[in-house]
């Protein structure tokens, strides 16, 4: 031991953190700061967590505020602004880990829709509303299931459908949508968009609830938007197409809009143009019950809260074989960490990237109008 060095009391403070910027995966850092006390200050007093989390998922906020909610008494130190300046720093670190590690898997992918909010126009309401598009079957009760635009003379008219999400706090990384064909009609035509975008972002008055045609305009206004994806185009098929983000983001107010850009099919009776969609779906997963966003009238101050005790109460959806073999090899990381002479602390560490850490009984005592007519 005599003959080792620790290269942080060696080098400078900025070549330290030159060399500990270059790092990209967040289970790096989480078992940097695992090293020693030292390390781990000098990892949470310089923010490396964070700077890591924006520096690979730029759509992440700064949030202004980070409160935590834990079952675990913590010893307060009265008067002392340097303890409570060093918890604002640790409570920054892990949320910014956690969520650099959640951008980074897909192992809990879900659709992540809870309701239908509005959409744009409806040709036929409620017949053909956009809540029909949360029904995956293009035919419930015997009848077409689709939501229908109004129709429309120019073909670069554009219409929106806006859902809320299951949280406030959502990992988006793709959206499907289906056209809608018309079965019923002539040489069954196709009423897809030309080309789809997605925007994110919360309602400005806290509403989020299904409204009538006469209410969509003005409730299409109470939303503040804080990422827009490019534009994918749209192809002219009955298929349920894919539509997927560069990088995984986080819907912060759990509001998601889908901006169906131009029309593509006349309707031969009307000779207006429509869109028509059957299903839409939202995969990701949600942060909750981990974290939660307060979403209020401001948009500029984002307050989030951290529940680490809820770590353990996230679902499992659609884990894959290679998912369960990435599993085992952490698992069998985090054995190792222990029987490495890591302290109780690094375990903690280790559970907020990997999840609940189970150990073996060799691993020592360890806290366990298109009407169909």
């Amino acid at each position: 031991m005599g003959g080792r060095w620790d290269f942080l009391e060696w080098l400078s403070p900025d070549v330290s953190t030159s060399v500990l910027t270059r790092i990209d995966d967040p289970a790096d850092l989480a078992r940097v700061s695992a090293v020693s006390w030292s390390w781990r200050m000098f990892v949470v007093a310089n923010g490396f967590g964070k700077r890591l989390c924006l520096r690979n998922y730029p759509d992440v906020p700064s949030f202004s505020c980070i409160f935590e909610v834990s079952t675990v008494n913590k010893t307060a130190q009265v008067g002392c602004s340097a303890a409570a300046e060093w918890e604002s720093l640790e409570r920054e670190h892990r949320v910014y880990l956690y969520l650099s590690h959640c951008l980074g898997s897909s192992k809990c992918e879900r659709n992540c829709i809870s309701q239908a909010i509005c959409a744009s126009s409806t040709d036929n309401y409620p017949d053909e509303s956009i809540a029909n598009t949360l029904e995956p079957s293009e035919i419930v009760d015997r009848r077409p299931s689709y939501w229908s635009s109004s129709g429309q003379r120019d073909p670069s008219m554009s219409e929106s459908l806006t859902y809320k999400l299951v949280a406030n706090l959502c990992i988006v990384d793709e959206i499907k949508i289906k056209p809608f064909r018309a079965y019923f009609q002539y040489g069954h035509p196709i009423y897809s968009a030309k080309a789809v975008r997605i925007r994110m972002g919360c309602s400005r008055s806290g509403s989020g609830i299904s409204c009538s045609p006469d209410q969509q305009s003005a409730l299409i206004e109470q939303y503040h938007w804080r990422y827009t994806s490019p534009e994918f185009p749209m192809a002219h098929e009955n298929v349920l197409q894919s539509f997927k983000l560069p990088k995984p983001v986080i819907c912060l107010g759990g509001v998601l809009q889908i901006e169906l850009l131009g029309r593509v099919q006349k309707q031969a009776m009307d000779d207006l143009y429509y869109i028509c969609v059957c299903h839409v779906q939202v995969l990701g997963r949600p942060l909750s019950p981990v974290l939660d966003l307060n979403v209020h009238e401001s948009a500029d101050n984002l307050a989030v809260t951290y529940f680490p005790d809820a770590r353990s109460c996230t679902l499992p959806v659609r884990v894959t074989e290679d998912d369960a073999r990435d599993s085992s090899s952490w698992q069998s990381l985090a054995t190792r960490f222990w029987h490495l002479g890591a302290v109780r602390r690094n375990q903690v560490i280790l559970s907020m990237l990997l999840g609940p850490i189970q150990f073996s009984d060799d691993d020592g005592d360890v806290d366990g109008d298109k009407n169909d007519n």
